[in-house]
C-alpha cells in the first residue's frame, strides 16, 4: 500500500497537532506517511521530497510549521500537488505562522487552515481525494452525518437543563 497523503511537520514538537490529522486519515482508511522536514534546517531534503512526491503517488500534502512557517510555501513552490498548510502556534499566538502561510504569491497557492487546525487539514485532504474515490466519499459522508447528529443530541440535552428564568 502506497501513501496518498503526506504529512510533513517542521519539527516533531508539532506532532500533537498533526496526530489529529493522522488519526482522521486513519479513520477514513487513507494511506499516509509522516515526516519531519525543515525548510530552514534541511532545505535539500525538503526540495527532494517536494520534487519527488508526485512520482511516489502522493496526491495531497499536509505541511505544518510555526514561526516563519516557510515549509508549506516552499513545498508548494516545488510541486504541482495541492498543499494544505497548518500554522502552528509556537510564538506570537500563531499569527506569524498564519500570515506566512496564507500570504503566498500569485500562482503558488497553499490552502491554509486555522492555527493548529490539524483535523481540518485532514478533512480537506479527504474531501480532495473523495472527488476521485467513491468509496472514500461514502466513508466521508458517513462521518459528516455524525457531526450533525452530535449537535442534534446536544440540543436535546440542553432542553433538560433547568434554570429559574429559562423559558422552554
Amino acid at each position: 500500500m502506497n501513501p496518498t497523503v503526506s504529512i510533513i511537520m517542521g519539527s516533531t514538537s508539532d506532532l500533537p497537532i498533526l496526530k489529529k490529522a493522522a488519526d482522521f486519515l486513519n479513520q477514513m482508511e487513507v494511506p499516509f506517511e509522516m515526516n519531519a522536514l525543515s525548510a530552514h534546517r534541511t532545505p535539500s531534503e525538503v526540495e527532494a521530497f517536494a520534487r519527488g512526491a508526485e512520482g511516489r503517488g502522493i496526491k495531497v500534502i499536509i505541511a505544518a510549521a510555526g514561526m516563519a512557517a516557510a515549509l508549506p510555501g516552499v513545498i508548494a513552490a516545488m510541486t504541482p500537488l495541492p498543499v494544505i498548510g497548518i500554522p502552528i502556534n509556537s510564538s506570537l499566538n500563531g499569527m506569524d505562522a498564519l500570515y506566512s502561510i496564507v500570504q503566498m504569491p500569485p500562482g503558488i497557492s497553499v490552502a491554509t487552515m486555522g492555527i493548529n487546525g490539524g483535523l481540518n487539514a485532514a478533512v480537506m485532504a479527504v474531501q480532495i481525494l473523495s472527488l476521485s474515490d467513491p468509496e472514500l466519499a461514502k466513508r466521508f459522508n458517513a462521518y459528516r452525518s455524525t457531526l450533525s447528529q452530535k449537535i442534534v443530541s446536544a440540543n436535546e440535552e440542553l432542553k433538560t437543563l433547568k434554570y429559574d428564568f429559562k423559558v422552554d
